[in-house]
């Protein structure tokens, strides 16, 4: 995937502020410990929880149980935003990525995504994979997460010091 341009949005930004690049925005994204998932409910409202996940291969991955909100959320609307940052007015970058979240099957796939999972969290997340989704040797019977990734349709990065709104649409 091409680096792609970022499009300073000056309604928003100090008239001292700069766009971001992707490769900042990327490592803010591949650094985080924890990420905000927005999916939207049946009846059209929004659900938003924290979650652990991975910036691989140019897109966020995450996992949820078959039995949560966000996995029936899915089931019905794929529409995502995934939010990461801190809780500053000052200090820090905040990023949110809006795209559709797609299930990822095959061990082929799930295999590198749950080596990402160890490498960046350890054994608090040291999961295996098979065809369907993750699974690690201490669950529960039943349990076993489903992944999906969120390529980005349009990411927008916001800058705290000088205040900065950088777009990037893919």
């Amino acid at each position: 995937m091409t680096s792609p341009r970022g499009s300073l949005d000056t309604r928003f930004s100090d008239p001292v502020a700069h766009a971001l690049g992707w490769p900042e925005v990327v490592s803010l994204l591949t650094s985080a410990e924890l990420y905000w998932l927005t999916t939207v409910r049946s009846d059209g409202r929004p659900h938003t929880c924290p979650l652990v996940g991975v910036w691989a291969q140019g897109a966020f991955a995450f996992c949820t149980g078959t039995g949560e909100q966000k996995h029936a959320n899915l089931e019905h609307r794929a529409d995502v935003s995934v939010t990461t940052g801190a809780n500053t007015w000052t200090e820090g970058t905040d990023v949110v990525v809006e795209g559709r979240a797609e299930r990822v099957r095959g061990r082929e796939r799930l295999a590198p995504l749950a080596a990402a999972w160890r490498d960046k969290y350890g054994d608090d997340w040291a999961w295996q994979a098979d065809d369907e989704g993750f699974h690690d040797d201490g669950e529960q019977p039943g349990s076993r997460p489903w992944v999906y990734v969120v390529p980005p349709a349009k990411v927008i990065a916001f800058g705290k010091r000088p205040h900065s709104q950088t777009t990037f649409r893919f």
